[in-house]
């Protein structure tokens, strides 16, 4: 990925208001590692990722920040929430298995590209196999004149199912039964061998293709997988995405806090949150961990990790694993201005996403600017007397002000709905300034 960190900044700029330190450290921790990818092999041996911690209130940014990478990226992108691990030897997901995901999602990736890559041969393949079936192959004895009439019907009908124009006849398709994967990454990988073993003396004893009527839209689909497993393929994949996730995945460790032992609990020696910590460590330092496609290398994964730390702080971390995220940057709360920015500025917004769904009823939502400053201001002064969720806070205010028009919607097709600050308020008013009710509601 050739981007600039001014270009990521502004990438990011589209969709998080603010925090703009965080996306200067993201920004520039990516592009250390393309820099470093552009070195001599000896000198990238020694460049290890500097793994990012972020710090902030719950909404305020920082898993869009990290869903918007896994979009913007090329590379194998892992989100994982770290309290889902729990230490070796106890009931639940080791933190081994994050691995084995980022593996599988930069096999996702890799599978992706070859198939745009052999787009034409695999659609080739696809339209010659249902128009065998439409119009079956003439004798070779019949006339010249015959062939040449044949051709060009051939020739239409092609035409006529690469358009669609016949998606929705039924015809009978051979297919070979679909092969069994595993993809369990929580079990050990001779786990996954042993079933996969399995699986496939069981497939190969029904090696004969099956019969089905479907559709010629279905068919398409069921034929491309077939054209994708024979062009493609499966062991450079492996290879290539073992070599990706190595050198360019990224996991994002969210909810790191929750596995945080504060020095004013009671459990302070708690085994399965500071034994997860301990796991962690050589994961996050560099070790090699063996998937079902081969082994990889964690050195060069970036590792960036988000918590809120309410209830203790990052050096209730063991200092080794704090020692393992050297960069730290702390994310603002939303003021009011934060919140109307998100509201008006950010690509895809809330209220877009609302008018857009409205518009499929044929019914023209909008919002003047005065109401989106009062929704603004309630939200942040629910934020207030309530706990503060961010961002997230947007979406229960909004969703109250509109559901009686969202439920109604049949009643004003073909009309302009205006929200306006009287609406807000007389949705929201009662909420808000009851405290009991705001907690429950908003």
């Amino acid at each position: 990925m050739n981007m600039n960190p001014k270009e990521i900044v502004a990438y990011l700029d589209n969709y998080i208001v603010g925090q703009q330190d965080a996306k200067r450290v993201i920004a520039l921790a990516l592009r250390t590692r393309y820099r470093r990818l552009q070195l001599p092999q000896e000198m990238q041996e020694e460049i290890t990722p500097k793994n990012i911690l972020m710090i902030g209130s719950t909404g305020v940014g920082k898993t869009e920040i990290s869903r918007r990478l896994a979009k913007m990226m090329k590379v194998p992108f892992l989100k994982v929430e770290a309290s889902k691990f729990t230490e070796v030897g106890f009931v639940g997901r080791d933190v081994e298995s994050m691995v084995r995901d980022l593996v599988a999602s930069s096999i996702a990736i890799i599978k992706k590209e070859k198939e745009e890559e052999y787009k034409d041969q695999i659609e080739n393949y696809v339209i010659n196999k249902i128009v065998e079936k439409l119009l079956p192959p003439l004798s070779k004895s019949v006339s010249k004149d015959k062939q040449d009439s044949y051709q060009v019907l051939l020739k239409k009908m092609e035409d006529k199912v690469l358009l669609g124009e016949m998606d929705d006849k039924i015809i009978e398709i051979e297919i070979l039964p679909a092969t069994m994967e595993f993809n369990d990454s929580n079990l050990p990988p001779e786990m996954l061998k042993v079933q996969e073993s399995l699986a496939n003396m069981f497939s190969s004893a029904s090696k004969d293709k099956k019969v089905k009527s479907v559709t010629i839209k279905q068919a398409k689909e069921l034929l491309k997988q077939e054209a994708s497993a024979k062009l493609i393929d499966s062991g450079t994949i492996h290879i290539e995405a073992i070599k990706r996730a190595q050198e360019g995945g990224i996991i994002f460790l969210d909810e790191i806090d929750k596995i945080a032992v504060s020095s004013k609990s009671q459990g302070r020696n708690d085994p399965s949150k500071e034994g997860v910590q301990r796991d962690l460590l050589p994961i996050v330092e560099g070790s090699s961990v063996t998937t079902k496609y081969g082994i990889i290398n964690t050195d060069h994964i970036l590792f960036i990790a988000a918590g809120a730390f309410h209830l203790c702080s990052p050096s209730d971390l063991i200092p080794e694993l704090q020692g393992r995220f050297p960069l730290r940057v702390e994310l603002e709360s939303l003021t009011q201005e934060s919140l109307y920015q998100i509201l008006t500025q950010t690509k895809n917004s809330l209220l877009r996403q609302y008018t857009a769904l409205l518009g499929v009823e044929d019914v023209r939502l909008e919002f003047s600017d005065e109401s989106i400053k009062e929704l603004a201001k309630i939200s942040f002064k629910a934020n207030e007397l309530t706990e503060d969720i961010g961002a997230r806070r947007l979406h229960t205010v909004l969703e109250k002000v509109i559901e009686d028009i969202s439920f109604n919607a049949d009643e004003f097709k073909g009309q302009l709905y205006t929200i306006t600050p009287e609406i807000v308020h007389q949705k929201l008013d009662l909420v808000v300034n009851n405290e009991d009710l705001s907690r429950y509601i908003l």
